[in-house]
């Protein structure tokens, strides 16, 4: 561990880019997710409010709620268009170019934000709200390809692990800035809700400052020249040829292969294992049910005897176990290993899950029930954060080579915000028909993806997109072919045919 921290150390370009692409980056997702909580009642006032002024009508509380059910889940759509174009954008402008335009759809998200109250206007928070999660679902394509590319490969696991921090870091701030003390009152949650304006501006300062990918420049770019001098930059002023080998090695094998597009992905039969993988990761991402964690936290507080009105310092508690926990993921994931940390997240969640269905049931039985399960929350959000929410993330650019890597990103987060939008839309339902049970689906969804990636999914530590190629094919083929084989064709066997069992 050591060891790892010290490599990182010298290295502090990539810790300035670790802040500086963070901030206006996942952490704008984060921050998203958990602001709207606190100014809930306030904007569902200016819902009925403004129809009170402008057509003489009061809303029924069921219209108040289907308009508030959809200023919240209208972000999932704008993420989900965000996402859809972030690949080409992503390799059409650079990554760093990309993050820096988004920067100005996030301020633009913002002044509708800030101006919302004073024109007495609930559509400009639909539209802010529209409007950042365009900005969320390209900052989660861009802010990851840019950060693991401008990653050493012995730093990769650890540098991709803080995309999920500055989520986890975002859903706190969302939290702690909207407690009575600072934004969260009725005069000052425009500003609250506007805040994302501000992170953006902070990146869009300090972004130019920092080079573009060495791996865009190379291989997308062909630029050899400006390459080595923005490893230079990031890593320091020593000699990277031999990293500049490996991408050039990748280049050759895929010189004839322009980038690929979303269907042409879907269609090659020679990744399908990684789209499937992909697919499983991000869907069960959403669906694992932390959310529904969350929710029930609430409940646990009430019935352990905690005061209505400290139950949002009581999530804070939450948010900072999230936050912390996705610090130590940081520290343990070069040591630990991807696969193994996904494995034992999803499987520590499921087991969880199924104590804390049980101590639900038993709740209104047992007066000292509520304490367990607000302990197996806590555990819960440890497994998640220690595991899938820092693996996730980058999983796409560790087993995609150069030429895939756009559309997977884009499929990856299309399954992202879809998972996000279909939980936001059922959850109440699934809620209401099966009160606490609902958490033995999630538990499905865990189980069903730790088993994936236990037995169908290889290591990707210290390892190139062409080497965590080979060891798929290697997994899944059904004719084996000899080592020597092998060797001879590690090179190609991005593009080489091959039948799985699939």
């Amino acid at each position: 561990m050591p060891q790892y921290l010290t490599l990182l150390l010298d290295c502090p370009v990539v810790i300035a880019a670790i802040f500086i692409t963070g901030i206006g980056g996942t952490f704008q997702y984060g921050f998203c997710v958990s602001v709207m909580t606190s100014p809930s009642a306030f904007i569902q006032e200016l819902m009925n409010t403004t129809c009170l002024q402008r057509y003489g009508v009061s809303l029924q509380k069921w219209q108040v709620s289907l308009m508030w059910s959809f200023t919240v889940s209208i972000f999932c759509i704008g993420g989900l268009l965000g996402s859809l174009v972030a690949g080409s954008l992503i390799s059409k402008f650079g990554r760093k170019k990309c993050l820096l335009l988004n920067n100005f759809v996030a301020i633009t998200g913002a002044v509708l934000m800030l101006l919302s109250k004073t024109a007495m206007s609930f559509e400009m928070i639909m539209a802010g709200r529209f409007i950042y999660g365009i900005n969320s679902g390209v900052s989660l394509s861009a802010h990851t390809v840019y950060l693991t590319e401008c990653a050493p490969k012995r730093l990769r696991g650890m540098v991709g692990v803080t995309i999920a921090t500055f989520i986890s870091l975002g859903k706190f701030c969302g939290q702690l800035l909207g407690i009575s003390e600072l934004l969260g009152t009725e005069e000052r949650w425009p500003w609250l809700l506007g805040f994302n304006g501000f992170t953006a501006l902070l990146q869009l300062l300090t972004l130019p400052f920092l080079p573009e990918s060495p791996r865009f420049l190379l291989l997308d770019r062909g630029d050899h020249q400006t390459c080595e001098k923005a490893l230079k930059r990031l890593w320091g002023n020593k000699d990277y040829s031999r990293e500049v080998e490996e991408m050039l090695e990748e280049k050759t094998a895929l010189q004839s292969i322009r980038s690929h597009s979303v269907m042409e992905l879907i269609q090659n039969q020679t990744v399908r294992w990684q789209l499937l993988t992909i697919i499983v990761t991000f869907t069960t991402l959403q669906l694992c049910g932390i959310n529904a964690v969350y929710f029930y936290s609430f409940d646990v507080f009430r019935a352990a005897g905690i005061q209505e009105n400290q139950l949002r310092y009581a999530a804070l508690g939450t948010g900072m176990c999230e936050l912390f926990t996705s610090v130590t993921c940081f520290m343990i994931i070069e040591s630990t290993g991807k696969k193994v940390l996904l494995f034992r997240g999803y499987m520590g969640m499921s087991a969880t899950l199924v104590l804390l269905t049980i101590t639900l049931y038993l709740q209104s039985r047992v007066s000292w029930m509520p304490y367990c399960s607000m302990v197996l929350i806590f555990i819960f959000i440890f497994f998640f954060s220690s595991g899938p929410a820092g693996v996730t993330a980058p999983l796409p650019g560790d087993i995609f080579n150069q030429s895939f890597k756009s559309a997977a990103y884009t499929i990856a987060c299309t399954f992202n915000w879809a998972g996000l939008f279909v939980v936001g839309m059922l959850f109440p339902i699934l809620v209401e028909k099966l009160d606490y049970f609902c958490f033995l689906i999630f538990l499905l969804f865990c189980a069903i993806c730790g088993l994936y990636v236990r037995f169908n999914v290889p290591e990707t530590k210290n390892r190139t997109a062409l080497e965590v190629a080979a060891e798929f094919k290697k997994m899944h083929c059904e004719s084996g072919k000899s080592q020597k084989n092998q060797s001879s064709e590690q090179t190609h066997n991005s593009i080489a045919t091959c039948g799985t069992k699939l």
